[in-house]
């Protein structure tokens, strides 16, 4: 198996960057878009567990659309082979001073192209020093 594939990094890189575009824009199309369409897909949220992507494309039609805009730091993009990959990043955000955001997702190529198949996001007070 090839770690990081440059090709296969881009294409991640690519996709990751535009969830990231999408989910600042509050463009829900794109997001769901960008998530694997199945009952499997799972995303654990700061303030929710979503089971399916009916349900994460529901969250996704009712959340507000103000205090988007973040920061990332640390974004490390790991690919496995042609059809798997992680994207981990920290993110800030002004409307939650002192805290810094950790989000995590695996993706997926599939006929449709790359895909979230399970996320994760959660905040930690930031440490100090």
């Amino acid at each position: 198996m090839i770690i990081n594939d440059p090709a296969v990094l881009a294409e991640v890189t690519a996709a990751f960057q535009r969830y990231e575009t999408a989910l600042t824009s509050n463009d829900v199309e794109t997001l769901d878009a960008l998530f694997w369409v199945s009952p499997q897909t799972i995303r654990y949220g700061i303030t929710e567990n979503l089971y399916g992507h009916d349900e994460i494309a529901a969250f996704r039609a009712g959340r507000s659309p103000v205090g988007l805009m973040r920061t990332i730091d640390r974004t490390v993009i790991t690919t496995y082979g042609q059809d798997m990959a992680t994207a981990s990043t920290l993110f800030f955000r002004q409307s939650a001073p002192g805290k810094v955001g950790r989000q995590m997702q695996t993706w997926m190529r599939t006929p449709e192209g790359w895909r979230v198949v399970a996320a994760h996001v959660s905040f930690l007070v930031q440490p100090t020093g």
